[in-house]
């Protein structure tokens, strides 16, 4: 099974491209990252001690707070960490690498349509 950074770009641009057309086009518009980790700014900010608890990260204003007026230093990023990830799915062992990889494009995007991570839980079955 190829389980390389190639491997997990592809599996995530056809994710975004499966997405409903209404959020297709905006998702375009997020570029998408993968890393074998993530980096120590990042698990700083998020007070996460384990790098292997941060499998995804949304970079940037989700759509639901941006305005026209706001000034775009940067684009909006979703990362996916490779390493945290591959863990997972060993750990789990449960469900396909594809399937996660996907689901944690969806949950990454679900910030940048302006989802919390409340929301998301309240219907997401898989955890369940």
């Amino acid at each position: 099974m190829a389980q390389g950074v190639e491997h997990f770009e592809e599996v995530a641009q056809a994710t975004v491209a499966s997405l409903p057309e209404a959020f297709r086009g905006p998702a375009r518009a997020v570029l998408l990252r993968v890393a074998e980790w993530p980096d120590a700014a990042m698990l700083r900010d998020l007070e996460i001690t384990d790098p292997l608890d941060l499998t995804g990260l949304y970079e940037g204003i989700p759509m639901t707070e941006k305005s026209v007026f706001d000034v775009v230093v940067q684009p909006d990023i979703v990362w996916l960490f490779r390493q945290p990830i591959l863990a997972e799915w060993r750990d789990r062992g449960d469900v396909e690498l594809d399937a996660l990889i996907s689901h944690v494009v969806i949950h990454e995007f679900a910030h940048h349509f302006g989802w919390s991570d409340e929301d998301i839980a309240a219907i997401d079955e898989w955890w369940t």
